[in-house]
């Protein structure tokens, strides 16, 4: 069998995507923006496809399997929001499984999932919509304080700035039209010339990893945020799992991703949503056509043997049979190594002695020496992760606070 996977330039995914496609035997063809010195060379294993435009990308890969007859696509998976959009595109026009185009679209733009949701009931903060070139003066006078402004395509809590006053709102909102200005956010075009305003919803904040069978969600994972998640900025840091959360706590939250999922016309295929539980119950905060992004899914594995996040992907794409969809029973849980000062990275000290802490199974450094290294809201880009087992989440996440407190990002200031 062949998977088309919709890999972007600089996406963390491309190992895991390729080690699992290997433990399963399927042949991948790789498809990103930018040609390959060796496509040439491997003409059905690698493709250029037009990502950021879904419907040329799709009459693209019609012409790619037409000259490949010999080497038939079976499956089509996109590793973030925009290649989900991508492959929704592509598996309509092959015939393929996967999403309706309109759903993963409404999924990537935050603004119409906010939309459709708060129209179907799902429980979502209050939301404005404004464009950038609004004076801010006059949408302070509006917003319920305290509120967040979020741009409408970024990922990662990229441009996400809580204000509790009108002054903050002003320095937030003119913040957030900086970072929107970059040529890499600009180049999202109109949804860069925009910014949600919604309230601020309190309460502790959860990550569900889930995969969509025939419209039914089965959840895999239920993550812990135990870092307060308060702002101004909202980087994440620690997930763990299984959720200390109570029994019928998790069955809302998982009702609750259900809905928003049926709601938007999701389908098939992974899914990771970001909700917050309160008083009043779980809030959906976002959710996304895609599995969870950076290196975190190397937190997940299933039964029986070891399965990876992404060989339950690649397994449900090419409608092969499914395992159990049963977690470990160990306790797991990621870093992602926050960024404490902005500057030039010179080295990275104390790798070594966070590695051999107890339960520590990994650390991955992905920065590099020369590489600026930016703190958010401004930065989107982790330096790097800790992973840990064990058989207590609390063992796990001292464990990932105990490792990253050997870690020394050394760093030339601007």
């Amino acid at each position: 069998m062949r998977l088309l996977l919709l890999l972007p330039t600089a996406t963390y995914r491309a190992a895991a995507f390729v080690e699992a496609a290997r433990r399963l035997g399927v042949d991948l063809t790789v498809a990103s923006e930018q040609p390959s010195a060796f496509q040439d060379a491997n003409p059905a294993g690698l493709v250029t496809l037009d990502l950021s435009h879904p419907d040329h990308a799709a009459r693209q890969a019609h012409a790619f399997a037409r000259a490949q007859r010999a080497q038939q696509l079976h499956g089509v998976v996109g590793v973030d929001d925009d290649t989900a959009v991508a492959a929704a595109a592509i598996a309509a026009e092959l015939g393929l499984l996967g999403n309706p185009v309109a759903a993963a679209r409404a999924a990537r733009g935050k603004h119409e999932q906010r939309t459709i949701l708060a129209a179907a009931g799902v429980p979502v903060p209050r939301f404005t919509l404004h464009r950038l070139d609004e004076d801010p003066h006059l949408i302070a006078a509006r917003a319920p304080f305290p509120c967040v402004v979020k741009p409408l395509r970024l990922s990662a809590s990229r441009g996400v700035i809580r204000a509790d006053t009108p002054a903050q709102f002003v320095r937030a909102f003119e913040r957030l039209r900086r970072i929107l200005s970059e040529p890499e956010a600009a180049a999202c075009g109109e949804p860069a010339r925009h910014a949600l305003v919604e309230e601020y919803v309190s309460g502790s904040e959860y990550a569900l990893e889930g995969l969509l069978v025939a419209g039914e969600l089965r959840v895999l994972a239920l993550f812990d945020k135990p870092d307060p998640l308060e702002g101004p900025y909202f980087e994440e840091t620690i997930y763990v799992t299984p959720s200390r959360l109570a029994g019928s706590a998790q069955a809302q939250i998982a009702a609750c991703a259900q809905r928003a999922a049926t709601a938007l016309g999701l389908t098939e295929g992974p899914v990771h949503a970001e909700l917050r539980y309160n008083e009043r119950g779980p809030w959906l905060i976002e959710l996304a056509a895609r599995p969870i992004g950076g290196r975190c899914s190397s937190a997940l594995r299933f039964e029986p043997g070891s399965v990876s996040l992404e060989e339950l992907v690649l397994r449900h794409a090419l409608q092969m049979e499914l395992p159990s969809l049963e977690r470990e029973r160990r306790a797991a849980g990621v870093m992602m190594i926050p960024v404490s000062r902005a500057g030039m990275l010179r080295e990275v000290r104390g790798v070594e002695a966070a590695r051999v802490v107890p339960l520590v199974e990994g650390v991955e450094i992905t920065a590099y020496p020369g590489q600026v290294l930016v703190p958010w809201p401004e930065g989107s880009r982790y330096p790097g992760f800790i992973f840990a087992r064990g058989d207590t989440v609390e063992g796990v996440e001292t464990a990932l606070r105990a490792a990253h407190r050997h870690l020394e990002f050394v760093v030339d200031a601007d």
